[in-house]
């Protein structure tokens, strides 16, 4: 059944990439997280994820979807902003046996410098530590 599961899942996700073909799939890679946009609308994407805290209490697999506000705030390239949500799994390195549910919310913004290279920066948290915040490079796929 979780083969059947991941198979469906993953052709969802070519599926919808054929439907935007238009929209850029982003490889962000942050100080303490690392994560891998797809896009399923002009405007909102999904992203499997994988986060830390600066400490390195928390490691934190899961995924964000984020919403980008260009259209609503008249931004145009090389800028982009978003909020969005986050949900994942928080498992505990320090012994204190309190890994769960990681959920929580992340704004953020990029600038490109070059066609294919940018930089981010995201504020967000939550229970766990959530899965966003950082700053790092952005490149487009």
């Amino acid at each position: 059944m979780k083969k059947i599961f991941l198979l469906l899942f993953l052709s969802s996700i070519v599926f919808i990439q054929k439907i935007n073909a238009q929209a850029e799939d982003y490889l962000n890679l942050g100080l303490i997280g690392v994560s891998y946009e797809i896009p399923i609308h002009p405007d909102f994407s999904v992203a499997p994820t994988a986060f830390t805290n600066f400490d390195f209490d928390y490691l934190t697999l899961g995924a964000k979807g984020n919403y980008y506000l260009d259209k609503i705030t008249n931004l145009t390239p090389p800028w982009d902003v978003y909020i969005g949500a986050n949900l994942g799994f928080g498992l505990a390195l320090n012994n204190d046996n309190s890994s769960g549910l990681a959920l929580g919310f992340q704004a953020g913004g990029r600038w490109f410098w070059s066609d294919k290279w940018g930089i981010y920066a995201e504020f967000g948290g939550g229970r766990l530590g959530g899965v966003g915040g950082g700053l790092g490079v952005t490149l487009k796929m």
